[in-house]
């Protein structure tokens, strides 16, 4: 009979890469960060694979995904198991890592997720909705909300709808730059919010609207809410979602300058296939709140 997989270090292996460091893993064990070094290696040896990465945060390889997954599925059970058993020591609260886009974490998501019930606590990874599949697929999460219906191998999809970006900005800044309308030069000279250099919405409307490359002036802001409040300020303008454009009391108020400038973000909620009750209570949760939060054009499974 085939050795199985010591659990001391897939316990190692999780806490290396979840934690980013063997210094930070050893304090989640409680043990010493030569304990957890020595663990990962003995893995290493036993599959016969580099497991991680040993760079600043630690990363899995391609062998050390399978091997993680398989981590989280294990201390997944495990806890539910325990917790089932009445053993309040170790029946913990399961923590349940998830990947988010930041305007979904900024709207909807949060509020969902006090639908999943007691008994949770929630790791949240924040990445554009591009890349939070890659975040699933390397076994860092048990769950994402993506951009791509395309599942990742062993998991399932399901469409939660869509966000819609309008064109904003302020009605100041809409009469300086774009008094006679929008045209691509206006566009090349009108300053432009992104939350950052990875953020493709601004350009994917400057692309569809113009019909010409154009460069104009950029402002970063690496926040979601900082984001809309700078193209309140006139700092630019920029794609606002439809559910963070209503203004407060007090607040400078937003003008959609461009009535065909609508982009519509499709969003999709995978999961590993190989479930649990907390994660199937987290899925149900949120695929109900994002049926009432967002345009939702469907919501049939697809499965792979």
């Amino acid at each position: 009979m085939a050795e199985l997989i010591d659990q001391g270090q897939l316990e190692a292996l999780l806490a290396a890469v979840t934690e980013g460091t063997f210094d930070a893993a050893a304090r989640a064990l409680h043990v010493t960060p030569s304990a957890v070094s020595q663990r990962i290696k003995a893995l290493e040896t036993r599959v016969g694979r580099v497991l991680v990465t040993r760079s600043k945060p630690v990363a899995p390889t391609a062998s050390g995904t399978v091997l993680l997954r398989a981590a989280r599925q294990m201390q997944a059970i495990a806890i539910e198991a325990l917790g089932e058993l009445g053993d309040d020591e170790a029946g913990r609260p399961l923590a349940v890592p998830l990947a988010v886009n930041a305007d979904s974490l900024a709207t909807w998501f949060v509020e969902a997720l006090s639908g999943a019930g007691r008994g949770l606590t929630f790791d949240i990874r924040r990445a554009d909705e591009t890349r939070t599949a890659e975040l699933l697929r390397d076994g860092t999460v048990m769950a994402a909300v993506t951009a791509s219906a395309e599942p990742v191998s062993g998991c399932t999809v399901h469409r939660l709808g869509h966000m819609r970006y309008r064109p904003r900005a302020s009605a100041s800044f809409v009469r300086r730059w774009f008094r006679d309308g929008v045209s691509p030069q206006a566009l090349a000279d009108a300053p432009v919010v992104l939350f950052d250099r990875e953020d493709p919405l601004q350009d994917r409307y400057l692309r569809r609207r113009a019909r010409r490359r154009v460069s104009p002036p950029r402002c970063y802001v690496p926040g979601s809410g900082a984001f809309v409040q700078a193209v309140r300020h006139g700092l630019g303008w920029g794609m606002v979602p439809d559910l963070q454009a209503a203004t407060a009391p007090g607040e400078i108020a937003l003008v959609e300058f461009d009535d065909a400038g609508a982009i519509d973000v499709p969003l999709y909620w995978q999961q590993w296939r190989r479930s649990s009750d907390a994660l199937q209570r987290v899925s149900a949760a949120v695929r109900a709140h994002a049926e009432r939060a967002l345009t939702t054009p469907g919501s049939r499974p697809l499965k792979r």
